[in-house]
């Protein structure tokens, strides 16, 4: 190749380089036409170059023509089917945009896109036909559904809007054509535009008011220094809202501004549905200033705030105390009158026998002459006088100042039953006597001392006597022997 083909191939190999780095195509929407309906197609850039894309010939079909930069389908055959493209060079190079017509052969186009109208609103649907409404030409708006007027309640604006006239409903649904008949030149035109509508719905949530579960009201006995957790349950709703807090104040204080507590909060649903919330706070450490403060948790959401209130109050071992004195009391208070008793049980006993007597119904008689029977030995030693002199004075003088009936061999004897005893088995009853009832010892006083010095120093012996002798019965008539 020859150095003039050489620089000549690389002149054209750069201008083609300089054309593909300043050339920039766009590819634009594609627009959705049925055959005999005005169509208007703006270019973004203004007076630009419109052709048509694919095949050999780039040149416009027969019924579509170039006005004022727009492309005007006069009316849309269906040959005019395909893609065109708008091309501007500028400074930067060559820019192009194309465009894609689909077109239908049904009174109604396609609908190119979608939207939706909430379920219970006066939505509307707008026409999409802002070339068509720039041209200011007298023109009548007609809605259809489906292909067939709107029968429901509607309004119409200027751009073409249409505002439904009560709320949007299922029934609405559908393909809606917005109609611009207008005349151009005295001749006739139809402008259409298709778009689905959808209905939607919109799950409202409805704020309910916090309800506390529990506890309403709490007072948590708790010891200085330990550790405690209080919990806040609550109702929130059918569903956890974004917007709901659960937080713990300590007497009008955060707790995130106390070291001491820590929060930990939950939410959860029951079968039903409903949301409830948890939350524990945590007091790792309880001092003196903690109590008898009111600890609040506050549920808060877009409906309201409730409060739960809690108090911890300082263990009170007084009533411990008091209880313990009270068993100690009353255990002490038994056993001395158990002492008491057993100490006093003669002189009680004695008393009752006595206020008895006073009190009860005139008894009658049991039959017995006597209520004990005095028996002696007469050993031979010189403590025969004293002992006859017990058995048949001192003895029988006491127990009958008390109205008790006694039989003294020797003294009491009717003629004729005097007569030798015998006592070879005395002693062996004596010990069986004094193994199962005790015995009885009578002191003999000091010389020389008065009669009631003597009978004071026995008397815890006449008392025993007496005890151990039967009751004497209220209507028994003493017997002076």
């Amino acid at each position: 190749m020859t150095a003039a083909g050489c620089v000549f191939l690389l002149t054209a190999l750069l201008s083609l380089k300089t054309t593909v780095a300043h050339s920039h195509s766009v590819d634009k929407d594609t627009y959705h036409v049925s055959a005999g309906h005005l169509f208007l197609l703006r270019c973004p850039t203004a007076d630009p170059t419109w052709s048509r894309r694919g095949g050999h010939n780039k040149s416009l079909p027969t019924g579509v023509e170039v006005i004022h930069g727009l492309l005007w389908f006069l009316p849309v055959q269906m040959s005019h089917n395909g893609s065109y493209t708008c091309e501007k060079r500028g400074k930067n190079g060559l820019s192009s945009i194309s465009f894609g017509v689909s077109v239908s052969g049904g009174k109604c186009p396609d609908q190119p896109e979608t939207i939706s109208i909430v379920k219970g609103s006066n939505g509307g649907v707008p026409c999409k036909q802002a070339e068509i409404f720039k041209l200011n030409k007298t023109r009548n708006i007609q809605w259809m559904k489906d292909c067939q007027p709107v029968e429901r309640p509607i309004s119409v604006d200027d751009d073409g809007f249409m505002r439904l006239q009560s709320a949007a409903s299922e029934r609405d649904a559908g393909t809606y054509t917005c109609l611009v008949e207008l005349s151009l030149d005295g001749r006739k035109y139809t402008a259409a535009r298709s778009i689905q509508v959808t209905i939607k719905m919109i799950k409202v949530a409805i704020s309910s008011m916090p309800k506390v579960v529990l506890p309403q009201q709490e007072v948590v006995i708790v010891k200085e220094g330990t550790r405690v957790e209080l919990k806040c349950s609550a109702y929130i709703g059918l569903s956890e809202e974004k917007d709901t807090f659960i937080f713990w104040t300590v007497n009008g204080t955060e707790t995130d501004d106390l070291e001491e507590f820590d929060e930990f909060t939950h939410y959860d649903s029951d079968d039903k549905g409903q949301v409830f919330g948890h939350s524990t706070l945590t007091i790792s450490k309880v001092s003196r200033r903690f109590m008898n403060v009111p600890i609040s948790c506050h549920i808060w959401n877009s409906a309201g705030c409730k409060v739960q209130l809690s108090w911890l109050k300082e263990a009170d071992h007084s009533a411990f105390y008091t209880s313990l004195a009270l068993c100690l009391s009353a255990s002490l208070a038994a056993l001395s009158a158990v002492t008491a008793f057993l100490f006093f049980k003669v002189d009680l006993v004695l008393a009752h026998r006595k206020l008895w007597r006073h009190f009860s119904k005139q008894q009658v008689s049991d039959g017995k002459l006597y209520d004990a029977y005095v028996s002696f030995l007469h050993p031979d030693t010189l403590t025969s006088d004293e002992m006859e002199n017990f058995a048949l004075q001192i003895l029988p003088e006491e127990l009958e100042k008390h109205r008790y009936s006694l039989y003294i061999r020797g003294r009491d004897d009717c003629p004729g039953e005097d007569g030798p005893v015998d006592y070879r088995c005395l002693p062996e009853s004596l010990r069986f006597i004094k193994r199962k009832q005790g015995a009885l010892k009578w002191r003999k006083p000091s010389p020389g001392s008065h009669k009631l010095t003597k009978l004071h120093s026995n008397r815890n012996f006449w008392k025993n006597l007496r005890y151990h002798m039967p009751s004497v019965p209220a209507g028994k008539l003493q017997t002076i022997i």
